[in-house]
């Protein structure tokens, strides 16, 4: 698979690489070590959002709006440090789908896939029964919390393309460094104009079930959350060619 670059000739997938720090980070890891980190990447973030989401519960007991603005500004703030902490080493991807994109469009191997994603769900299960544990709830607790129709579907669907076009156009414009800020702010912001609350990652959607608290899912409508996720991303590669056909260089690269 070929892409154009800025002067319209072609070049090939693994210069394609090279040029943007989104797949494998720019520090050019081993597959191990890139693997350990979306696996504790993972962990951070889930233990973020879960742990976030039942400290809300106990601060604001009675107001579930203030319940979810504590949620959202922790979720973000976890999100920027994250993808700080390891943007450089494995290109921060911490969700399947935005691993399963990087592919498609010759920004990391299926190779990579293959290991970043079962990483990515093992660190986010782990960190979700952390969280658990920290507030001494029992280490795994099936959720109750049923997340099922047709208008949480389709708000996981535009959550995911919005994501995906944030990061994507952020890194094929040259502008790899200011992705955690923007990711962060994209999730903030999809909590509260999505009726899903912006999952937009299946890692997340499998961990959450494992908690019966705030940001808990039921086991029952994971399926639902993660087939629209993936759909999400199949809308977000054509457009993502469409927006950005061209790669442009980072500001001071040479």
């Amino acid at each position: 698979m070929d892409f154009f670059g800025d002067t319209g000739g072609r070049v090939s997938p693994s210069s394609f690489r090279d040029d943007v720090e989104l797949g494998t980070g720019s520090l050019h890891l081993d597959l191990a070590r890139r693997v350990c980190a979306e696996a504790l990447g993972t962990f951070f973030l889930l233990l973020a959002v879960v742990g976030s989401g039942i400290m809300a519960q106990t601060l604001s007991p009675h107001d579930v709006g203030l319940q979810l603005l504590e949620n959202a500004a922790a979720t973000a703030g976890a999100l920027v440090g994250v993808i700080l902490m390891f943007g450089v080493v494995s290109g921060a991807h911490f969700n399947p789908v935005v691993s399963a994109v990087d592919a498609v469009l010759g920004t990391t191997t299926w190779r990579d896939v293959a290991w970043y994603v079962p990483a990515q769900i093992a660190g986010a299960c782990s960190g979700v029964m952390v969280a658990n544990v920290l507030y001494s709830h029992p280490i795994v607790t099936l959720s109750h919390h049923t997340r099922s129709s047709w208008a949480l579907w389709l708000s996981e669907v535009a959550a995911t393309v919005g994501l995906l076009l944030v990061i994507n156009g952020c890194v094929r414009s040259g502008r790899s460094n200011v992705v955690p800020f923007a990711v962060g702010a994209w999730i903030a912001g999809a909590y509260f104009f999505t009726s899903s609350t912006s999952f937009a990652n299946p890692a997340a959607a499998i961990g959450r079930c494992l908690t019966n608290s705030f940001a808990g899912i039921a086991p029952s409508s994971v399926a639902g959350f993660v087939i629209s996720e993936i759909v999400g991303a199949v809308i977000a590669v054509p457009l993502i060619v469409l927006f950005y056909p061209s790669v442009t260089p980072e500001v001071g690269r040479e």
